[in-house]
This record gives C-alpha cells, structure tokens and sequence, in this order.
C-alpha cells in the first residue's frame, strides 16, 4: 500500500504539468467504486506528483502545461482524500477538473473564479497592514503624500480587466499609472503641477510597457478639467474605474496655488471642492463600476476631525453606493519620522490618540 508522500512544493515555483495526461488522472479517481480505492489512488497521483521528473511534469512548451500552485493542488487533493463520503469525493474531484479546464470570470476584473483559491495575493479582509512600501522598479517615496503601491495594485487587479480604463484624479508622482503599466491597464492620472506631472513622466518613461497600454499624465485641475475630451483624444468614452487619493485638506501644503485642495480656507471648502472632482468625473465612470477613495483624519485645534468620514459622504450624495471600508496602516509619515517621542508626549499631554491609519473608501456607481 503506498503512503504518503510529501512533495517539495517551493512556495514561489509552480508547477508545470502535463494537462492532458494530469486531467486523464484525475478522471480515473472518478470511476474508482470505493473510497478507499479513490483515496489511494490519490495517494498514487501525490506519489507520482512529488516525482519532478516525472511525465505528469511537462518536459517542453509543446505539451501545454498548466501552470498550478503546489500548495492548492496538494491542499485539493487532500480535500478529496478527507471526503466521508464516495459521493463528496467525486464532487471535489469534479471541481479540481474543472479549475484545470474552465475559465470563469466576473464583468470586472480578470480572478478566475474556478481557481479562487491561488490568488493569495488578493486582499478580502477590511484591515490592511502593511510593513514597507513597494519600492520596485520606479518607485519612488520621494514625494509627500504619495500613497503606497500596493493600493492601487490591489484596486486594479480586483475591479479591472486587462485593457480596461483607469483614472488617477490626483496622481502625483505617478503610482496608480506606473501600477496600470505594469497589469496592463490604460491609465490617465489628472496632476495640478506641471513640475510634479513631468517628474511622473519621466518615471513612467523608465518602466517598462509591456503591454503597449496608454500611460497618460494630463496637467491640469480636478475639479474642472473636460475628462470626456481627454478620452476622446484617445478613442474612449468611459473608464472602468476612477481612483481618488487627495490631499488630506491642510495637513501638507503640496503648492502655492488656490485651486489646490489643500489650500483650501476651511474643511467646508474642501468637502465642497472634492464633491466638485466626483461631480466631474462621474460621468465618465461606467454604471456598476468602481470608485475608490483613499483619505485620512487630522487634529484641528484639539480636535479630531473626521475627514475620511465627510470626504465619503460628499460621495454617497452622488449617486453611489459604499462597497467598503478599508483601513490601512501607516507606522511613519514624513511629518512625523525620527518624532516619535515627542508625539506619544504631546498625546499623552492632550489626550488625544496618535493616527496610525487611513481609509481607502470602495464606492460603486449606481
């Protein structure tokens, strides 16, 4: 009888396997009379899989391979093993084949939902912690109030297909763009300085465009700049999600010029200045699409304002709909780097709480 055998599955190489002949192996489990014949014939094929040479293991291109994760098929084939019944055996079996034949996917992004279970790297949960930023490639954390790569990356891989549109209304260096080149998205991002647009031009012109996308920084003011004649130039109507990461109204002063959210005179006029940016690009985002919000808190003479709150509600009075909320941690601002002491004294003194976090808004457009 053969035991189990535990196969070198190195985390960060999957498998390459031969389609034809695994599915073969897998269709034999379903004929098998018993569970126990069904359990030991897993027990064979985890046997043969743990083998790298093995011809389960595609040798060349010309054999199709699929590419699978160790883990998740090893953690199938257990399901199978552990099933208490014939019947519930066969049914996992069934599903594994059809993760290895059938594409199934949503109107809005690319998640093959028949192999849900691979795409670890795809955050569901509401709390975000993250120790460093994503300093790959172009990267840069150079400029104040940039948020961190990874929030793009993860907006775009779960409310967008390749190919589809994406509009930064503040871009800034570039993040969401330099993101949307790289999973082959076309980007547009709307930057207020014309000095802070060229620098994002000049990284994007570093990363490589693999997939031939549009990478597009457009100076000009949120609040007014015509989104449907830039998409017109490049053939489009529409865009399939909308990303907002403003200033956090005064807490830094990015430039000298009044149209610039975060010389704004009062929170008011900020609130009223960032419904002006939703009303304006609203009507290029498609219905049943996404817009994300990602913004912080602030202290004002003693108190906390609640910014992130007010901003979302100025964007629930518009016509969408709130998907979620999303908290994400910061350890160190800028503001704040080497102050550490000083801060925790200074909350201790006013009784107040030291920000650790900001909150990325998830809105759908009615």
């Amino acid at each position: 009888m053969l035991t189990e055998e535990q196969p070198d599955t190195r985390a960060d190489e999957p498998w390459h396997l031969n389609t034809a002949l695994l599915l073969e192996r897998l269709r034999q489990l379903t004929a098998c009379a018993t569970l126990p014949a069904l359990r030991q014939a897993v027990l064979a094929l985890k046997h043969d899989l743990a083998q790298t040479d093995h011809h389960l293991h595609a040798q060349d291109a010309t054999e199709a391979p699929a590419t699978c994760s160790p883990a998740h098929v090893l953690a199938d084939l257990e399901q199978i093993v552990e099933a208490q019944t014939l019947e519930r055996a066969r049914y996992y079996v069934e599903r594994l084949i059809k993760s290895m034949t059938e594409i199934r996917t949503s109107a809005i992004n690319d998640i093959n939902l028949n192999r849900w279970k691979e795409y670890d790297d795809i955050l569901t949960d509401s709390l975000w912690l993250f120790d460093r930023r994503d300093n790959s490639g172009v990267h840069s954390a150079g400029y104040w109030g940039n948020f961190i790569p990874q929030i793009p990356h993860q907006m775009l891989r779960r409310y967008t297909r390749k190919g589809d549109w994406v509009l930064d209304t503040f871009a800034g260096l570039g993040t969401t763009l330099i993101e949307g080149q790289r999973l082959g998205r076309n980007t547009i991002g709307i930057e207020l300085q014309d000095t802070v647009a060229s620098q994002a031009r000049a990284l994007l012109a570093q990363e490589p465009n693999r997939h031939e996308v549009v990478s597009a920084v457009i100076t000009g003011d949120s609040t007014q700049v015509d989104y449907q004649a830039i998409l017109h130039h490049y053939g489009q109507a529409s865009v399939q999600l909308v990303l907002m990461h403003p200033p956090y109204f005064d807490i830094i002063k990015f430039s000298a010029n009044p149209r610039d959210l975060s010389n704004a005179p009062s929170v008011a006029t900020f609130l009223a200045m960032i419904g002006q940016v939703v009303d304006n690009v609203a009507p290029v985002l498609d219905r049943g699409r996404y817009l994300v919000l990602v913004i912080g808190d602030k202290y004002a003479q003693g108190e906390w304002i609640p910014l992130g709150f007010q901003t979302m509600n100025e964007v629930l009075q518009r016509g969408f709909t709130l998907k979620s909320i999303i908290v994400k941690n910061f350890e160190t601002t800028t503001g704040k780097r080497n102050q550490k002491e000083l801060w925790r004294y200074r909350a201790l003194v006013g009784g107040f709480y030291i920000f650790k976090h900001e909150y990325i808004f998830v809105f759908c457009k009615q």
